[in-house]
Parts: C-alpha cells; sequence; structure tokens
C-alpha cells in the first residue's frame, strides 16, 4: 500500500485519520485540519497510508513544534498512529524512515518525539521507538524525550523548565491545543462532572506555537492538572473522569 502526503491543495478532500467515521467529532476534525494547514506553511508534513486507516506521521522542525523542548536543527514527530491490524506490517518504520529522509534532506542532525514512560493511552511506546534506534536524553513526570542523532556537533535536546506558578492553584484546570480532536470534543463533559461535585473547573486553549511552548505541562495537546498539581495527560470520557475526580477528592 501506498502513502500520500496531506497538503494545503488536498486536506479539505482527504481524510486526516481521526475520528473516522464518527459524526461527533466532525466540527473537532474540521478544527485539527485548520490547525494543521496553518502548520504546513511552518514545515510541517503530514504523511498517511492510502487507505481508510488511522496510519499516519506528523512532523515539524522542533523550533516550531508547539511543545516546550529545546532541541535546534531537529525534527519532531508530532504524531504517530499505526492502529489495528496495520501495527504488524512495518508501517510505523516506514514512516519514522520518511521523517528521517526529510530531516537528512533538510540539512538536520536527528529527530526528537515524546513518549511514555511506560505505556499510556495517547503516547507512543518507548520500545518501539527503542527499537528503531532513539535514545532517552530527558524526563519530566512519566513523560520522556527520546532522539534519533546523527549529526557529531549537536546539542542534546531538552524539555525547557518553566515556571508552573501561572497554573490555577485551585480544582481542574486543563491546559490543551486543537491538535487533537478528541480533546476538544471532550471538554464540555467533563465540565459538567466536575460542577456536579462543586469542583472548580478552568480550561485554556493554547491557541500560538509560542503559548504553546511556554506551557506547564510537557504534552500540550491535553494536560489536567489538580490544585495546580499534574495529574494526566490523558484525554478520557466523562465516567473516567467522574471516577478521577472521586479519588482526587478522598486525598
Amino acid at each position: 500500500m501506498a502513502f500520500i502526503q496531506i497538503t494545503k491543495e488536498n486536506i479539505d478532500s482527504e481524510h486526516v485519520c481521526c475520528a473516522l467515521g464518527a459524526k461527533q467529532y466532525e466540527d473537532a476534525v474540521h478544527t485539527k485540519k485548520r490547525w494543521l494547514t496553518e502548520r504546513m506553511d511552518e514545515g510541517l508534513v503530514f504523511y498517511r497510508l492510502n487507505e481508510r486507516a488511522k496510519v499516519f506521521i506528523e512532523y515539524l522542525p522542533a523550533h516550531m513544534a508547539w511543545v516546550p523542548i529545546h532541541a535546534p536543527n531537529y525534527m519532531y514527530i508530532n504524531c504517530l498512529w499505526v492502529s489495528g491490524r496495520y501495527k504488524s506490517n512495518d508501517y510505523g518504520k516506514q514512516l519514522i524512515d520518511k521523517c528521517k529522509e526529510d530531516a537528512i534532506a533538510r540539512g538536520m542532525d536527528g529527530i526528537v518525539h515524546i513518549v511514555g514512560k511506560k505505556k499510556y493511552p495517547y503516547l507512543s511506546e518507548k520500545r518501539f521507538f527503542e527499537h528503531m534506534g532513539f535514545e532517552l536524553v530527558d524526563e519530566v513526570d512519566y513523560f520522556h524525550l527520546v532522539s534519533l542523532c546523527w549529526g557529531d556537533q549537536t546539542a542534546r535536546p531538552a524539555f525547557n523548565s518553566k515556571d508552573k506558578s501561572s497554573i490555577v492553584n485551585k480544582g481542574i484546570a486543563i491546559y490543551y491545543t486543537a491538535q487533537c480532536p478528541f480533546a476538544l470534543v471532550t471538554l464540555e463533559g467533563l465540565r459538567k462532572v466536575a460542577e456536579s461535585y462543586a469542583v472548580p473547573f478552568t480550561t485554556h486553549q493554547l491557541t500560538t506555537k509560542e503559548q504553546a511552548q511556554n506551557a506547564p505541562t510537557v504534552w500540550t495537546t491535553f494536560g489536567l492538572f489538580y490544585d495546580g498539581k499534574f495529574i494526566t495527560h490523558e484525554i478520557m470520557s466523562s465516567q473516567k473522569f467522574e471516577k478521577l475526580l472521586r479519588k482526587l477528592l478522598e486525598k
């Protein structure tokens, strides 16, 4: 099967893999497409399998990435997703190879990506990237920054340390971007749960690269805090959030 590149010219007529066939996500997918289109002017590349499947990669120069990292002259993998029956077809490796070929052609020194310390929803598996030759270069909470480097004199990529004093320190605070349709759709349901428990609930959409690069959370797609403390990056259902909230209130 062949890969196709999603561009500004074809993005309106092509799917971007997220939430395929789910009508409740249609508006959020359109928002995601707008976000992607704007990033394409900044060097973002989107490849996917030429099938109706969730098999794709997004990447862009790390200095343009919407995450708080320092990785000069690196390419940042924004998202890599190979789902279901496609996992055994070597597509993940092929997509990373495309990213590497592009990065080398642009004169870059390596690739960076954020993975989970262990297996988590919405995060790439660390062991797969280790198998691909990536090495751990930094960690914050349960997030690991891994890199694949082929340059000789490159700076070691790292997370940026940010002052978290501005985080809302009462109740639930969520920081998010338009990068993921699932995050956009779930927020109102979480708000209703928090209100039912009389817990303050605020959301903070990161709408610029500068805001994201100075965000209090490493995973800017979705970061949930409680009383100023980071809790999870996981985009969850209202039912799962209610269970989490109960545990937080019991402490």
